[in-house]
């Protein structure tokens, strides 16, 4: 019963250092790294070393869990903006679909015509 413990703790801990990372990294990612932003991954970095000497089960579960959705909730609305921008959702890209056609008919050594504005 013993070994089983302290295979279960290491389990965790494996578990709460691969949320940690991905954390972390989605931190990176999705809000950024530089000084203005430093104190989001201070935040993190001090609740997981707060929560390190956690001995309840449950707590730790539900505090890995916790890590994990938020993960997953930066994640999901970086994707989700992207997707809007994908779309054209309240963004005019007309100017930029108009420099990709010229580079198109440049690129095979045509010019494309002016549109007429009266």
């Amino acid at each position: 019963m013993f070994a089983v413990d302290i295979l279960d703790m290491g389990s965790e801990a494996m578990q709460a250092a691969k949320v940690y990372r991905s954390l972390l990294k989605a931190v990176k990612k999705h809000i950024g790294n530089d000084g203005s932003k430093r104190h989001f991954r201070d935040y993190i970095t001090e609740e997981f070393r707060k929560n390190a000497s956690v001995s309840d089960q449950a707590t730790v579960e539900n505090k890995i869990k916790l890590a994990h959705e938020y993960t997953f909730l930066l994640n999901s609305v970086h994707h989700h903006k992207e997707l809007l921008f994908s779309y054209n959702i309240a963004v005019d890209r007309s100017d930029e679909m108009k420099k990709v056609l010229n580079k198109s008919a440049a690129s095979v050594g045509l010019r494309l015509p002016d549109v007429y504005q009266p």
